[in-house]
């Protein structure tokens, strides 16, 4: 009955069983929704093809950073701990601020308004119709959450399973229907000025937020067996399939669409599988991603809730998000303030006539914000000579990390410049966290509860 002081995760992960987790982590429903928005800041086919490689690429080597972190100093904080290890208390608090008021919740209206862009499809409700879809998702998933609705993660990996059927689905059937024409893939379209202004940037955050997840694969580390010889071989494997399918995947509605097509187009697997089977394939599409989406939607619903409630419990002055539901089983304050800020997101959006642009402005450079610091970490961590002897090291170390730091300082560039004032307002709601660290940090009945 003697138990460790604290427990370490056991490797239990094969590398096929990691390598199916990183897959189901990264490949979402931004595929079926943002290649149109990433079309239209390409000057052509050959150019738009190059940016999904760009992605795959910068994808990887940020997971390889994440890797070195994570087997380094494995802890259930993720990039909290990284960030309050290697930059201080304030750092920390202010990455869970982040998250909370900006990156979790721009992420929940993010698929809330996918999902409503296809639910329009099958019922239209007007002009603002993805919108009230949005908006109805959120309350309620959230009221379901509050209620103690258990979440399935068999379901889960049922319907992640379902998205990659439907990718591979659409590929085949484009290219079986549809004969491949590859003299049109042009090297520089008509607009030779895209890679040297905001084009190009504004293209990759949409990119990159498709490639979303690795950050969270990487944290199998401490569950991978013989961690050290198979994490590169799970994260490059991962990677490069990801990249290969989602080429594929665009390489299909170029052919099936056309360039053009496909930047006009607002549900484009739906347009895709339309125009090879008919209404009555492009409909069995839509609800397999609708189940994805609902099921995406509720999943960070629930996790987002978990980490303002873990902040309620560090902190007395946002105690009132700490209180567990013993009842329901739930968070819930955690999940109303969350829900809250989802809706009024979801309202912004549907305002400024660019939901999805409007909300990716949003989050885009707090989330950027905040990789960019996690990779200095790892340098920080170097120069300190706190790696762990045993953790994963980076291969041709520094030039990976360095390669991705570059990437970060971009992507944190083109988010701020490149963007709407959506932008703006995620940073000042960032900063609004300003008095509220000054308050827990200078009063002891404000400070920090946990010494953890």
């Amino acid at each position: 009955m003697n138990q460790p002081e604290s427990g370490q995760p056991r490797p239990s992960f094969s590398t096929l069983s990691s390598l199916a987790v990183v897959i189901g982590i990264v490949v979402g429903i931004g595929i079926f929704r943002l290649p149109p928005i990433i079309a239209s800041n390409s000057s052509g086919e050959l150019q738009f093809l190059l940016f999904w490689f760009a992605g795959g690429f910068i994808s990887l080597m940020g997971a390889l950073c994440y890797a070195e972190l994570s087997s380094s100093m494995p802890h259930a904080g993720g990039e909290y701990h990284f960030l309050r290890k290697g930059f201080g208390q304030a750092t920390g608090f202010f990455f869970s601020w982040g998250r909370m008021t900006v990156i979790q919740v721009g992420s929940i209206a993010l698929i809330a308004f996918i999902l409503g862009d296809y639910a329009t499809v099958l019922f239209d409700l007007g002009k603002y119709s993805a919108s009230i879809y949005a908006g109805v998702t959120v309350v309620i998933l959230t009221t379901l959450n509050i209620l103690g609705t258990r979440h399935s993660s068999r379901a889960q990996n049922i319907l992640t399973s379902a998205i990659i059927l439907a990718l591979i689905s659409i590929i085949i059937a484009g290219f079986i229907n549809v004969e491949a024409d590859i003299s049109r893939l042009s090297l520089l379209g008509k607009d030779t000025q895209v890679f040297s202004g905001g084009a190009a940037g504004l293209a990759m955050i949409f990119v990159l937020l498709t490639y979303g997840g690795w950050n969270e694969a990487a944290y199998l580390t401490g569950e991978l067996r013989d961690a050290r010889k198979n994490i590169v071989r799970v994260l490059v494997l991962g990677i490069l399939i990801i990249t290969g399918l989602y080429l594929l995947v665009n390489l299909t509605y170029i052919h099936v669409l056309g360039f053009d097509g496909l930047r006009e187009s607002q549900t484009v697997a739906y347009d895709l599988i339309e125009q090879i089977f008919g209404p009555v394939g492009s409909l069995i599409v839509v609800m397999i991603i609708l189940a994805s989406a609902l099921s995406t939607a509720n999943a960070t619903i629930l996790t987002g809730a978990r980490t303002n409630y873990a902040l309620g419990r560090d902190f007395k002055l946002l105690r009132f998000m700490g209180r567990w539901n013993k009842t329901r089983n739930s968070p819930v304050n955690a999940l109303l303030v969350q829900g809250v800020m989802s809706l009024l997101l979801v309202g912004i959006g549907a305002w400024s006539q660019r939901s999805i642009e409007t909300i990716v402005d949003y989050t885009a450079p707090v989330f950027w914000f905040f990789i960019l610091l996690t990779t200095l970490s790892l340098f920080v961590f170097r120069l300190r000579n706190e790696v762990s002897a045993s953790a994963y090291k980076i291969p041709l170390y520094p030039l990976p990390p360095l390669l991705f730091l570059f990437a970060c300082m971009y992507m944190f560039y083109s988010s701020l410049t490149y963007t709407g004032r959506g932008a703006f307002v995620g940073m000042m709601i960032l900063l609004a966290g300003l008095p509220v660290w000054f308050l827990v940090s200078r009063y002891p009945k404000y400070s920090r509860i946990s010494k953890s």
